[in-house]
């Protein structure tokens, strides 16, 4: 069966798309039909790790065309030549290694590339370790801002926090696990002892989501050592602002 298209009342693959297809972010199982559908139809699958689609594609009995490496590295040479195959009329998917290209991901060379060379461009939406974190969090999911992954060096870091530090969204970062204590120890002094949510191998058999406050995470959750792919949910400054208010009638 041809993936369904927005653009194809008639639910015919296109030719000179790029479809820029999530993948499961842990259990493989989280995958959309419809991306399924698109993986097994196109002329070529552009992945950051082809192998690791490869274990996707081979759960799901899917027979895809041809497999082919894009990633970080070799974007800025390969997302041309892709470019190209879709101005001649090839279809295309971008996988990365788990969720959604272009969140923290390659994909923005490669979509611009696309939309110059005249080709469509369509989100075939699916698994994100973001949105997975933020609406398990027990924090506010009306207005959140995604950060992605701090700064690594103390000094950049800390400047980017001091940035967020008087916005009223919950705030939504990844981290690598090395560097998990410093970037709370930041947040700490610099955001205060706000509402916290870790989520660590989410999706995953061993999914881990640790709720309570910046201070109370530093004192007994990190004391361990953190494995795994981490996302972590910082409450926003004004519910931060309201809690430490004095109430009504206090001098």
């Amino acid at each position: 069966m041809a993936p369904a298209d927005p653009g194809d009342g008639r639910g015919v693959l296109c030719t000179g798309v790029l479809y820029l297809v999530a993948t499961p972010i842990g259990n493989l199982a989280d995958v959309t039909l419809r991306a399924l559908e698109v993986l097994g139809q196109v002329h070529r699958i552009a992945a950051e790790d082809t192998r690791q689609v490869r274990k996707l594609l081979d759960r799901h009995s899917v027979r895809a065309a041809v497999l082919a490496p894009y990633h970080a590295r070799n974007e800025a040479r390969v997302a041309p030549r892709l470019a190209e195959r879709l101005e001649r009329g090839e279809s295309i998917a971008l996988v990365t290694d788990a969720g959604t290209p272009g969140v923290s991901d390659p994909a923005y060379l490669l979509t611009r590339a696309a939309l110059a060379a005249g080709a469509r461009v369509v989100p075939i939406p699916g698994p994100s370790a973001v949105l997975a974190a933020l609406v398990a969090s027990g924090l506010p999911t009306d207005r959140f801002l995604f950060e992605g992954f701090p700064p690594r060096r103390p000094g950049p870091r800390r400047r980017a926090l001091e940035r967020l530090a008087d916005l009223p969204h919950t705030l939504v970062f990844f981290e690598a696990p090395p560097r998990l204590r410093a970037f709370l120890a930041d947040v700490l002094d610099l955001l205060g002892d706000r509402e916290l949510a870790v989520g660590r191998e989410l999706t995953k058999l061993h999914e881990e989501i640790w709720r309570g406050t910046v201070a109370g995470y530093l004192a007994e959750a990190a004391a361990a050592p953190v494995r795994g792919e981490v996302t972590v949910v910082v409450e926003g400054r004004t519910r931060a602002r309201r809690r430490a208010a004095p109430a009504a009638g206090e001098a």
